[in-house]
């Protein structure tokens, strides 16, 4: 499989959930590039699975500082840029009578401002005819309860691929944005309680149209496409990967 022979990318959170699943499917097409993530045990591992293809950088996507260090080294050691997946998201949960300035600045920072600044700072770095793959949420077409603050950046997040795509026309760099539903990634464990994980995905398989929730995998077989030649008339695009949620779920 090569649809991304010869091709750079970084894709940001890439150590776990949909960001490894991301890597892993670039990595079958042919990809080299960087992870990048905040904990070292999981990026040693993410590395060791995905073999000579990815390094991993340590660093956080909400300093300015770091972004730069990431795309210096990146180009230092591959090359030019070919690929940005600026997949590091989450945050506080909560609704507008919960959700106080310090929540919502880190909710804001690590969902907003790091996609636009990953982007900022890529951009010396890349190749033109690159591509820009964003990661949004179908929290922000539905109001599901609890994810005000997070939908609301998801939301901006979507407009981003639009806007991006315009300011970057005579460079013909696109970008585009995947937008997942429920995913079957690690983070669970952060707000269920362990024995109750397997009770609530079932619960959120019914829910979904397809009759499951998504995998990581999903995911990365759609960036490999936005990644790929193969998007080359495709820009300022949505791609729901839901199952079906946004649009046919009652």
């Amino acid at each position: 499989m090569s649809k991304l022979k010869n091709k750079v990318a970084v894709i940001t959170g890439g150590n776990s959930g949909i960001g490894f699943g991301i890597a892993q499917e670039f990595k079958n097409e042919g990809a080299v590039g960087v992870i990048v993530g905040r904990n070292q045990k999981t990026l040693d591992s993410a590395v060791a699975q995905l073999g000579g293809n990815f390094i991993a950088i340590d660093a956080d996507v909400t300093n300015v500082t770091d972004l730069e260090r990431v795309f210096e080294a990146t180009s230092e050691k591959f090359g030019k840029i070919d690929v940005i997946v600026a997949n590091a998201g989450g945050g506080a949960v909560g609704t507008v009578e919960t959700i106080g300035v310090t929540d919502y600045d880190k909710t804001m920072d690590l969902n907003l401002k790091s996609v636009y600044f990953t982007v900022h700072k890529a951009l010396p770095h890349m190749n033109d005819g690159g591509s820009i793959i964003l990661i949004g949420s179908n929290a922000a077409h539905r109001a599901y309860p609890n994810f005000t603050l997070y939908g609301a950046a998801k939301a901006a997040v979507i407009f981003f691929a639009k806007a991006f795509s315009s300011d970057l026309l005579s460079r013909k760099i696109r970008a585009n944005v995947i937008t997942p539903g429920t995913t079957d990634t690690p983070a669970f464990e952060k707000f269920v309680p362990l024995e109750q994980i397997d009770a609530i995905k079932t619960h959120f398989a019914g829910e979904i149209p397809i009759g499951r929730i998504g995998q990581p995998s999903d995911i990365g077989k759609a960036a490999v496409f936005l990644a790929s030649d193969n998007s080359s008339f495709i820009l300022g695009a949505e791609i729901l990967v839901d199952g079906g949620m946004t649009y046919l779920a009652k």
